[in-house]
């Protein structure tokens, strides 16, 4: 079931933690970002939207929401990231070089742990991680063996590389 925003609030009110319009704010922008939520972003956004937001109160409030199971903390070739627990299963590729950041869908996944599966006896539990590499671009499409696919053609939903933190 889709959380939103009131949920997450009712919900971070559940756990005895008073609303200021701050946390209003948080969480709002939490709600509204698609894919992950980077601290130091949502930090950045939160401020231009509210000064006087404490740093400490936004990590407070990520922490407090993954808590209440709105969110779930991954780790990002940047450091510390979240996602909506709500969201489709799926990873995000994440180019160690230029930061472009592709999205993988469940069903790619699905076909990569069925592989993994079926060659090494181990099941894994691809959902919702960030794998680093390197995009199509920063390969060098003139240096790539012939026949070679690029990462991002093994089912990358969208129109491409996104930016970090987006």
């Amino acid at each position: 079931m889709p959380v939103t925003t009131g949920t997450a609030v009712e919900l971070l009110r559940g756990q005895g933690l008073r609303m200021t319009p701050q946390r209003l704010a948080i969480v709002a922008e939490v709600m509204a970002t698609s894919g992950y939520v980077v601290p130091q972003v949502l930090i950045s956004r939160v401020q231009a939207r509210v000064p006087g937001v404490s740093a400490a109160t936004v990590y407070r409030t990520l922490e407090r929401l993954e808590r209440a199971g709105v969110l779930v903390h991954v780790h990002l070739e940047s450091g510390i990231g979240y996602h909506r627990v709500d969201q489709q299963p799926h990873a995000h590729l994440i180019c160690t070089e230029c930061g472009a950041e592709r999205e993988l869908s469940g069903q790619t996944l699905q076909r990569l742990e069925q592989l993994v599966e079926r060659e090494h006896g181990f099941r894994p539990d691809f959902t919702h991680q960030a794998m680093s590499g390197r995009c199509l671009a920063c390969q060098g499409v003139a240096t790539r063996p012939a026949g070679r696919r690029h990462v991002g053609a093994l089912g990358a939903s969208g129109s491409g590389g996104r930016a970090r933190g987006n």
